[in-house]
């Protein structure tokens, strides 16, 4: 399952990077950073987090980690590696590539962290009333000596 998972958020930026006409890896200038980029480079990793937790259930948001870096490798090998690059532009520099890549990344699991938000309805501590056995006993099983908010033992009411 987490193989899917992570496929599917791999083919999310793919398709991302594909809709929007933005190749993170590429450099043109100034013009490089439009809108379109910056959607790319936050929103597409985050919404591909999202899907990937939602899949993968609880453990989702680490493995939304891999499925922006699996896109952006690939993207920057074949770009380096006799890729076609259009004229007027440069391959980003490996140092600038890496700043891109942790970008994408922790925005992807951020999004990891909100899809588990969803398929777990809650974040944080479980209530202890879920948890602790002592406080999962039935009203007529209540503890001896255990008295409620207002000092009462249980089942007793006051006249």
């Amino acid at each position: 399952m987490a193989f899917v998972a992570v496929m599917a958020g791999a083919l999310v930026v793919y398709l991302g990077d594909m809709a929007l006409g933005v190749n993170l890896e590429l450099y043109y200038g100034v013009a490089t950073f439009s809108p379109l980029w910056v959607l790319d480079l936050f929103l597409v990793p985050f919404i591909a987090g999202i899907l990937v937790s939602y899949i993968y259930g609880l453990g989702g948001k680490i493995l939304a980690h891999l499925s922006p870096l699996v896109v952006r490798v690939a993207s920057f090998y074949g770009l380096s590696n006799g890729g076609v690059v259009p004229p007027g532009t440069d391959v980003l520099p490996m140092s600038f590539w890496l700043l891109v890549v942790i970008i994408s990344v922790e925005f992807a699991a951020f999004g990891g962290v909100i899809g588990e938000i969803l398929v777990k309805k809650t974040y944080g501590r479980t209530a202890k009333e879920l948890l602790h056995k002592k406080y999962q006993l039935a009203e007529e099983d209540e503890l001896p000596g255990a008295v409620d908010d207002a000092g009462h033992k249980p089942g007793t009411v006051e006249k």
